[in-house]
């Protein structure tokens, strides 16, 4: 016996200049579903209003299944038994991303110049590149991580202005220390920043036990201060310190 037809009928915004995208993304959940989609189009600003008012709603795409109103995308997907991403919900991912695709970066790099893919050499670039992108996305927004960084910072709270520099710090030191430049000058930063992280992180988290937001993938993050921020100050201590023995001051 066949099973019988899933249909829903979807109202989204679509016009000669615009498509919404989450009506798109609707579409494409219901018909991954299985679904029958009979997809309306609503194509100008008083079609979009007129059935706001009808259906007493505020927002399109609508769903409408059996005949009752689902709701909008997340609605959907909630009826559907799928999971909706809760936008204050404590997460890793945007860190593991990171250092996964920086230490990808690193292997490959090292695999293109030297035919292998472990390394010391990898290693550095590692922690290099982890550093470069941990500044660029900072410096996405320098005025939220200064704001988030004066928090847990000793000398940020002693000198505001340090929570500007760090980031622009930190990019400089990654940079240099990538291609092995300068090194008077990246091993000093990077003993200076990360020594002072790792003290204020660990005083933060381990002695006064604040539950506080890490700043250290940006003002906008949702990774917990503790371990990922202490690792990213501690990475920055054993780079200078890795560099100084093996390269010295390069005086």
């Amino acid at each position: 016996m066949s099973q019988a037809t899933k249909t829903a009928v979807l109202y989204r915004m679509m016009t000669p200049n615009h498509q919404c995208p989450y009506g798109l993304k609707t579409l494409h959940l219901l018909r991954s579903k299985g679904y029958e989609v009979d997809d309306q189009h609503l194509s100008n600003a008083d079609e979009t209003n007129a059935f706001k008012a009808k259906h007493d709603v505020k927002t399109t795409p609508q769903v409408f299944i059996d005949g009752e109103r689902i709701g909008g995308y997340e609605a959907t997907r909630k009826h559907l038994g799928m999971p909706v991403a809760d936008p204050n919900a404590t997460t890793y991912r945007p860190v593991a991303v990171l250092f996964a695709l920086t230490a990808l970066s690193a292997l490959a790099l090292n695999y293109t110049l030297f035919g292998t893919f472990i390394s010391v050499q990898a290693a550095e670039w590692f922690i290099a590149l982890s550093m470069v992108v941990l500044a660029l996305l900072k410096l996405q927004d320098v005025e939220s991580f200064s704001t988030m960084f004066l928090n847990y910072d000793l000398l940020a709270k002693r000198w505001v202005p340090y929570g500007y520099v760090y980031p622009y710090a930190e990019g400089l030191a990654g940079v240099l220390m990538l291609g092995g430049l300068f090194n008077w000058l990246s091993i000093p930063i990077a003993l200076f920043i990360g020594g002072i992280g790792a003290v204020s992180v660990f005083k933060a988290v381990y002695i006064d036990k604040r539950q506080l937001k890490c700043a250290c993938v940006g003002g906008a993050t949702k990774v917990p201060l503790g371990f990922v921020s202490l690792t990213e100050n501690l990475m920055m201590i054993a780079m200078a310190v890795w560099m100084l023995y093996r390269h010295g001051l390069g005086l």
